[in-house]
């Protein structure tokens, strides 16, 4: 399937079974003046598919080489940035030259970032290979890099020239990692896709994973074409992250991972929706019960208002306010502007009810 993503810079992204098998002669008909690619990849990834890629785009006469991070979030910063550049002006490489991101969500963050950022900007093709990276990461350009204080604090909006995308990597994908990618799944059918939740909760979205993951993409696809900037609609798809990217913070980068932390953020939001009556009375517990189906986390060790404190760098943030990412149903989501200091009574009073419920 041909997804086209239209926007100031438009690109295919393509899913197809096999279809990194073909990356050499997708490449060379798109790419017929560029002579060096960079194969940005990590630790994990490289050893699997790293050698067969580079085997392929050599074949057709490009000057391969290849940078591979360590795998796991604590890479995603400026001193692997300056690495990757270092490495690739000792190289020669120029505006005219190509970097592929063969990884998951870190690795197409960082290669996406030192695309925009090197000699003003290169071009750069994704090939995502975590379920994660598929549905979402790979999809509408935000590209970045983590600070000490804070997620993707860093980064740019800068649109890859494709995307391939092959389901059949995720054969050798880790079951914990294939978990932590239907976080994102899941943050889709409560954003704007009720029927995919639904489909969530029988198991059918699973059984049928490469429809699910052209479908995410096809959400996604709508809000970049209408929002390339992330300044307005496209914001919604950050429902759960805001929490999320606290809880990372918190965890430095290495204690969570980027799903399961998102999978809290999407509770505490729901909690939150209701609480300021939002949403009916069952949304939190309904969202729960399926990301505990899932095997994803609904809590974390830390309390609920150092998570909330940890939001004051967020993106949304404004003073004392966040613009949170709330839910009105399932398939509906609104921003809404609420005080910190509410939301940390609100989530105090949720949790004693449910103590004395016996639902802790």
């Amino acid at each position: 399937m041909v997804i086209s993503v239209n926007t100031y810079n438009p690109y295919n992204i393509v899913v197809e079974r096999g279809i990194l098998d073909k990356v050499g002669d997708i490449v060379a008909s798109e790419y017929k003046n560029t002579t060096k690619i960079m194969i940005i990849s990590d630790s994990n990834v490289f050893p699997l598919y790293g050698e067969k890629v580079t085997t392929l785009l050599a074949a057709k006469g490009f000057a391969v080489r290849k940078f591979v991070i360590p795998a796991g979030e604590d890479s995603k910063n400026m001193r692997t940035a300056m690495d990757i550049y270092k490495s690739m002006a000792e190289a020669g490489f120029t505006r005219t030259d190509l970097i592929i991101t063969l990884g998951g969500g870190v690795v197409g963050d960082i290669g996406g970032f030192v695309a925009a950022t090197f000699q003003r900007g290169v071009d750069y093709i994704q090939i995502p290979t975590t379920l994660l990276a598929q549905i979402d990461a790979s999809v509408g350009g935000k590209t970045g890099i983590d600070l000490p204080f804070g997620k993707n604090l860093v980064g740019a909006i800068y649109q890859p020239k494709a995307v391939i995308t092959d389901p059949q990597v995720l054969r050798t994908l880790p079951k914990y990692w294939f978990v932590d990618g239907m976080a994102e799944v899941v943050k889709y059918g409560c954003v704007c896709d009720g029927t995919l939740f639904a489909d969530l909760e029988t198991g059918k979205a699973i059984r049928e994973l490469d429809a699910t993951i052209c479908r995410c993409i096809e959400l996604k696809k709508k809000y970049v074409e209408e929002d390339a900037q992330d300044k307005g609609e496209r914001m919604l798809l950050n429902f759960g992250h805001t929490f999320g990217h606290a809880l990372e913070k918190l965890h430095n980068f290495s204690g969570i991972s980027h799903g399961r932390a998102v999978a809290v953020g999407m509770y505490m939001a729901a909690v939150i929706s209701e609480g300021l009556s939002l949403a009916e009375k069952g949304l939190s517990e309904r969202i729960g019960n399926l990301l505990e189906a899932l095997e994803l986390p609904i809590s974390d060790e830390y309390p609920i208002e150092k998570i909330i404190d940890a939001t004051v760098l967020d993106k949304k943030s404004i003073g004392k306010s966040l613009n949170m990412i709330l839910l009105k149903d399932i398939g509906t989501a609104v921003t809404h502007a609420t005080d910190r200091n509410y939301l940390i009574l609100r989530c105090k009073i949720i949790e004693q009810q449910k103590l004395r419920n016996g639902k802790a």
